[in-house]
């Protein structure tokens, strides 16, 4: 029963015009070592360029430039009775640019946004860790998106 549904999903795929991101001339092999990420300005921008490096390589000779323009911003959320603020989100919006390094001609732009949350009722040391633990995870996320949104586009 299995086989013949694997075999049911694959001619369905096959025929819907379904092509794997890392398959012979799919997006994510034309991506792969080819893609240029603007200098980081700040740590979130570090942390950023990082994730989306891991994921689509280091340039070496590259033959697209990816500009983006990084804004997170905290947001409290939970406040005790005592007036303290005991929960956190870091929002992160993430305004991308992809454009051919030869000709300049914007290939993709897009936005990406998400947010994640962090506790605030430890130590200042544990409070001040998991600030950063949490804007890690969101640089995560945010390159995650870029590259899935990238990968999904007809370049």
């Amino acid at each position: 029963m299995r086989i013949i549904a694997a075999l049911a999903l694959t001619l369905i795929l096959t025929g819907c015009g379904f092509e794997p991101v890392y398959g012979p001339g799919g997006t994510g092999t034309k991506l792969q070592n080819r893609v240029l990420v603007d200098t980081p300005i700040d740590r979130e921008g570090f942390l950023l360029v990082r994730q989306l490096e891991e994921r689509l390589g280091r340039a070496g000779d590259p033959a697209y430039r990816l500009g983006i323009e990084l804004a997170v911003r905290e947001e409290a959320r939970a406040i005790d009775p005592d007036g303290d603020i005991r929960r956190f989100h870091v929002i992160g919006d993430a305004t991308y640019t992809l454009s051919d390094t030869a000709t300049g001609a914007v290939l993709q732009s897009d936005t990406v946004d998400n947010f994640v949350g962090y506790s605030a009722t430890g130590t200042t040391v544990a409070t001040l860790a998991a600030k950063r633990d949490a804007v890690e995870r969101l640089m995560t996320i945010l390159a995650d998106e870029i590259v899935l949104q990238l990968q999904a586009s007809d370049l």
